[in-house]
């Protein structure tokens, strides 16, 4: 009998995860096939011909070097949920949530950019491709904006602490990956541009 018990406390628990957790690797799992399947048809249609050569607008590094800032000042966020640094962790998400506000800005000044370079989202699929590989990064990134701002009145709330943590960890996930996305898209454009 004795044997039988020690077999069934041996038994391995199954693999969980928060269920909102899945849910978000499943959209982030989704977005890659997305931007993968499109950058895949840029370089089949680059390929093509009738292919308009221009310059990527600069604002574009500065919005760049803005999302690293961004996912810094987030971690840092992060760190101080889980030592239940209040006034750290509403400091941090009211930075990065501006870091994001200022990349969104930014992302419509390289619309404007582009505009001014004769470069249109009709016309030559060179620029169409552009417009929307940015405007669809953008769209997901004012997403993760107003998931921050969720975060941030949730801090406000004290419900984000180091013993209430998922939705700060899923907040955290979902920007690191929205950045991660635009500097491979940015890093995308400038080989292959």
């Amino acid at each position: 009998m004795e044997e039988k018990l020690a077999f069934i406390e041996e038994a391995e628990q199954p693999l969980s995860m928060h269920p909102k957790k899945f849910a978000l690797w499943l959209f982030i799992v989704t977005v890659v096939m997305i931007f993968a399947s499109m950058t895949s048809a840029y370089i089949v249609r680059q390929a093509e011909g009738n292919w308009l050569e221009f310059d990527l607008p600069d604002i574009l590094w500065y919005t760049s070097g803005v999302i690293v800032l961004s996912s810094i000042s987030l971690h840092w966020a992060y760190i101080a949920a889980k030592k239940d640094s209040f006034d750290q962790l509403k400091a941090a998400l009211v930075i990065t949530s501006v870091l994001g506000l200022i990349f969104l800005v930014g992302q419509w000044y390289s619309w404007v950019a582009l505009v001014d370079r004769d470069v249109y989202f009709v016309g030559n699929p060179s620029g169409s491709f552009l417009y929307i590989f940015t405007g669809l990064h953008a769209l997901h990134l004012i997403s993760g904006v107003i998931f921050l701002i969720i975060v941030l009145i949730s801090s406000f709330r004290y419900q984000v602490h180091s013993r209430n943590l998922p939705q700060m960890e899923m907040c955290v996930t979902y920007w690191h990956f929205l950045g991660g996305l635009w500097l491979y898209l940015f890093m995308f454009l400038l080989l292959n541009h």
